[in-house]
């Protein structure tokens, strides 16, 4: 495999993984082929018999790929396609899938150019009229042929740019490099005006837009695959469109516009933390109000119990709140959340573990937990008591601030 299917499918797997918590790949479903095949053709002594044929066929060319007997399963697969010819048009009209499944293990094992002619040739395939599936699935194979494109391209910039050339070679490589975008161009816009998670050809397509000075087309891409209701819910397509205002240095209110819908996807992801940093230099109160949650949220999550820099914001911003006269935002918040993270948070096993493995991390809760459980809690008790030992300041202050201002107290009171 050389260095460019290398970049190649290290690319596709990084997208494997969901950006949000995840970033998903293209949302494709395409079934194990002979379970497929074995489907449609199980009406009828005909169906059956297809369905036999083209199963062994299929075995053989699985069982030829995974040794890597390219030429073996070339034959199956020519085999194959010729038994497609043979039946009826329903089975004839699978052939543009079973083409594409082909073209996708070929660019998972690095075989970009024999990719690119299977996707030709299963793009070129026709029997009858298609139905709308099977034009969605032109569309899909073209806009596989498109990512190919955007790949040459990609490569191509990266050799425009990092070797001497000559003004003429310089040109001619730069024009090489346009058709290769406008090719990939072409199909990228038609895929992904598909309702459907399509990160991937959206991330490429906006990037060759970029390259090419089109800030206004990319934006609107984005925004599109951000905002358009007939798209799933996607937590991608909001953080793609936030890094790119980000970028352009938009407004912090836009930012925060964008990123509200994110809190409500995914309220633990990373970047919430600095939603609420935008939200607490917002000049707005009830920006002000929604940092707290904001901050409270990703706590909820157990993935985060350990997270230095949210519990440390929160501990600040509690101080903050209370200062500035707004407790019943904590209260508000702690409400729903009072029956279960004391165990979930401040156990006094947490306490020592916490103590013991990270002292910082347990400054900072045991603020939390004094603001909010009051100096009877275990968690603070625990923390306390550790500052006597080691005359540790920062503990006698923290107990200063928690006995005046703990909210346990004031309701009371």
């Amino acid at each position: 495999m050389d260095a460019f299917s290398e970049e190649l499918m290290g690319f596709v797997q990084k997208d494997n993984q969901v950006e949000a918590s995840k970033d998903p790949v293209p949302e494709i479903h395409l079934p194990w082929l002979s379970q497929h095949i074995q489907s449609t053709g199980s009406h009828g002594q005909k169906g059956t018999n297809f369905a036999q044929t083209t199963s062994i066929c299929l075995n053989f060319i699985q069982e030829a790929l995974l040794k890597h007997q390219w030429q073996r399963a070339s034959e199956f697969l020519q085999c194959y396609l010729q038994t497609l010819e043979d039946i009826n048009s329903q089975k004839r009209q699978m052939a543009p899938e079973i083409s594409l499944q082909h073209a996708l293990y070929l660019l998972h094992n690095g075989m970009v150019e024999d990719a690119y002619r299977n996707l030709n040739q299963a793009e070129s395939w026709r029997y009858g009229e298609m139905s709308a599936s099977q034009e969605k699935l032109i569309k899909l194979i073209q806009a596989y042929r498109g990512l190919l494109d955007y790949y040459t391209w990609s490569k191509k910039r990266t050799e425009v740019s990092s070797f001497d050339m000559d003004g003429f070679a310089t040109n001619a490589a730069t024009q090489d490099m346009h058709s290769y975008f406008r090719q990939a161009s072409v199909n990228l816009h038609e895929i992904i005006k598909i309702p459907g998670v399509w990160d991937t050809f959206v991330k490429s397509y906006v990037e060759m837009l970029e390259f090419y000075g089109d800030q206004d087309g990319a934006r609107q891409v984005l925004t599109d695959y951000a905002y358009d209701n007939n798209f799933p819910s996607n937590p991608n397509a909001h953080i793609y469109l936030y890094k790119f205002l980000k970028k352009e240095k938009a407004p912090e209110d836009k930012l925060i516009s964008v990123l509200k819908i994110l809190h409500q996807i995914v309220p633990s992801h990373k970047i919430m933390l600095e939603f609420h940093m935008l939200l607490k230099k917002s000049n707005k109160e009830e920006h002000h109000k929604l940092g707290l949650e904001v901050l409270l949220a990703i706590l909820d999550f157990s993935g985060c119990t350990e997270n230095i820099t949210a519990w440390s914001y929160l501990a600040k911003y509690l101080k903050q709140i209370i200062k500035g006269k707004h407790r019943e935002w904590v209260q508000e918040g702690w409400s729903s959340r009072k029956d279960w993270w004391p165990t979930f948070h401040f156990s006094y096993y947490l306490a020592k573990k916490n103590w013991k493995e990270n002292r910082i991390l347990a400054l900072k809760k045991a603020f939390t937990s004094g603001i909010l459980l009051g100096k009877g809690c275990k968690y603070f008790m625990y923390v306390s008591k550790q500052g006597h030992k080691i005359r540790e300041k920062s503990i006698k202050t923290m107990k200063k601030f928690v006995m005046k201002h703990n909210i346990l107290d004031s309701e009371e009171h």
